[in-house]
Parts: C-alpha cells; structure tokens; sequence
C-alpha cells in the first residue's frame, strides 16, 4: 500500500524526470522508461499516476506554466509602486526566472513548443499561456495609452519577451537572462516614451 501523502511527491518526481530525459535526449527520445530510469522507479508507476506519456508530458507542461505564472505574481507581490511600469516590469522579470531558463526548463518549453503544433492538449495550453501573458500586459498598457494602442504594445512586447527567450534559448551558450531582461525593459521604456511624444504632439497640435 503506497504511504499516505506519497502521491504529490511521485508526482514531482517524475515531473522532474521528464524535465531530465528531456534535456538529455529531446522529446522524440524521451520514453517511459527513459523517464522511469531518471526517476528510478518501474515504468508502471507512469501509468498509474499520469495514464502514460501524453498524460505525464501534460502535467510537466503545467508545472513549467505553474512556475512561470508564480514567479510573475511574487514579483508583482513585492511592487511597492503599483504603477503600470513596475508591473509590466514584474512581468518581464517574471518569464526570465531562473525556473524558466535553466537547461532542462528551457529544452522542455522548446520541445513543448515545437510538439504542440500536433498534440491539441499541448497546443491548449500553450495558447491560454499565450492569451494569459497579452491579457496582462494589455490590462497593464491600457492603464495609460488608449485601448487600440495598448493592444499594439502589448503585442510588441509579448512577442519581444518570446523571442528573445528563442533567441536565447536555441543559442549555443544558453540563454543570457540578464541582457534579455535588459532589452525587455529597454523596450518597454521606448514604448512609453513613444506614447507619452505621441500624447505631447497631440496636445501641441490642439492647442
């Protein structure tokens, strides 16, 4: 009989272990007892836990998006300035957390990526991520800029944070969270500084 509150922590386990065979190998060559060895338990419990692959592929996608989302709310936690800057920031600081650049996350979400262009429940939330991360930062951007324009910045900069994750990511040195950032923030300020020029030319232009 498994012991009581054994479950979540197999779980974890063979979240972990999926992480590691996939670093190791990639996705295609990620098997069940790929994953059992990591983990060092009988490819049964697999199975019994996640139902299969897809099943344990599944809930390491969630825990990846798990992490991401909690590292953008403990930072937008901390704000003292609740102004649409810091939390646009927090959000940048957010998706470069160190749970979502090390070398096993990263591999995973670039795997994640590429297989949820052909597995539905991977493409679902692969989408809720995407629409989550716009949602945000358009919320973010409306607080000062009209709606049209902050569907555009919000736009601009979620694509700007997904590329130079990519960028990063696919480069053979790893990823450099620190510059990342760096031009994540730079860009955001640019475009505030575009809108707030845009707001003085239309003020000069009625007056």
């Amino acid at each position: 009989m498994p012991k009581v509150g054994m479950e979540p922590i197999r779980r974890q386990q063979l979240i972990k272990a999926t992480m590691a065979a996939i670093d190791e190998v990639g996705l295609a060559e990620t098997t069940v007892m790929r994953i059992a060895r990591h983990a060092g338990v009988s490819a049964g419990i697999i199975s019994h836990y996640f139902g299969g692959k897809d099943g344990l592929l599944e809930a390491t996608m969630r825990q990846i998006l798990t992490d991401l989302n909690h590292a953008v709310y403990v930072r937008r936690c901390a704000l003292e300035d609740e102004s649409p800057r810091a939390h646009i920031g927090a959000i940048i600081e957010g998706n470069f957390d160190r749970t979502q650049v090390t070398g096993p996350a990263a591999k995973t979400w670039l795997a994640f990526w590429a297989s949820s262009m052909h597995k539905p429940m991977l493409l679902r939330l692969q989408y809720v991520n995407d629409r989550r991360l716009y949602a945000n930062l358009c919320h973010q951007f409306s607080r000062v800029m009209p709606r049209p324009e902050a569907r555009n910045a919000a736009r601009g900069l979620a694509a700007m944070i997904d590329g130079l994750w990519l960028r990063g990511a696919l480069a053979p040195e790893g990823l450099d969270a620190e510059e990342a950032r760096y031009l994540a923030h730079t860009y955001l300020d640019q475009l505030l500084a575009h809108h707030g020029c845009q707001q003085q030319a239309s003020i000069a232009e009625s007056n």
